[in-house]
């Protein structure tokens, strides 16, 4: 019987023990490297500056445009993804013939493997030879510089692509939680398809929308691979974003001190959406009970 008691303990601990090892240590790890000037082939070699990577990153104005285009990326991918997975699981909520066929095909981004799909798109949007602009080219539109002019656009584009069937998937599973009778009870009363989104089923999805946000956000901080592929960042520093920063520093200048300082901002930039949810959700429950 005792060991039964343990068991839930047991259990907690592996996992406590888990995300002590590969979480917290190279959290604390990294933040300890932010108040050093670490280098790549000595990183434990580094001296204490303080808070002097942290004010080299205030003093930069290259960091000020890296943290602005990380916004910007962040804000329009999430923006877009749930605008565009919501709108599709709504769609896919209704019978119709070759529902199931539609769903599949457009869960594909999501399952195709990221590096797949970033160099697929390097051909597609390539300057000289690529697919879009030789359609472009023979519709009279001209060519185009997708990852040149248009850089930032572009790969804001194939993230929302590459993501959206996981807003998807979450919301149409929220979806089938939405009572049949308040829908039903609705259209008796006159209700037209916007009233009754709008009124019964919206409140039922903004939950799920809220926790889906917040993950969506704290990826696109870390979202490395779709970027460093299509751009690497460039041109001229307009698709880097602070997680492309951190890879140069530490591996192209070998100054792990100021990346992992860089990091540490990104971590900020995370738990202040962190923050945000939790206000949002307190607020939401504020006002349910009142």
């Amino acid at each position: 019987m005792r060991s039964h008691r343990l068991a839930p303990y047991i259990f907690a601990a592996a996992a406590a023990l888990y995300l002590l090892v590969f979480t917290a240590g190279p959290l604390l790890n990294g933040l300890w490297l932010s108040f050093t000037d670490a280098k790549l082939l000595d990183p434990t070699g580094g001296e204490w500056i303080g808070a002097g990577n942290y004010a080299d990153l205030v003093a930069d104005s290259r960091f000020a445009g890296t943290l602005g285009v990380t916004l910007i990326y962040a804000g329009a991918t999430v923006a877009g993804a749930l605008l565009l997975g919501t709108a599709a699981a709504v769609l896919l909520d209704k019978a119709f013939r070759g529902r199931t066929a539609l769903r599949a095909l457009l869960t594909l981004p999501w399952a195709a493997p990221t590096v797949a799909v970033a160099l697929i798109f390097v051909w597609i949007f390539n300057n000289d030879n690529g697919v879009l602009n030789h359609a472009s080219a023979a519709a009279g539109l001209g060519r185009h510089g997708w990852l040149t002019a248009y850089a930032l656009a572009t790969v804001t584009a194939v993230s929302v692509w590459k993501v959206f069937p996981f807003v998807l998937l979450v919301v149409l599973a929220a979806l089938q939680s939405v009572p049949k009778e308040l829908v039903e009870s609705a259209r008796v009363d006159g209700a037209g398809p916007a009233r009754i989104f709008r009124s019964v089923t919206w409140p039922f999805l903004v939950p799920t929308l809220r926790v889906v946000a917040l993950l969506m956000t704290i990826w696109s901080f870390r979202r490395f691979e779709i970027i460093w592929l299509l751009t690497q960042g460039g041109p001229v520093d307009r698709t880097t974003t602070l997680v492309i920063d951190v890879y140069r520093q530490a591996f192209l200048d070998s100054d792990l001190g100021r990346s992992a300082a860089t990091g540490a901002v990104g971590l900020i930039l995370s738990a202040i959406a962190t923050v945000a949810y939790a206000l949002a959700e307190r607020r939401a429950a504020g006002k349910d009970l009142a």
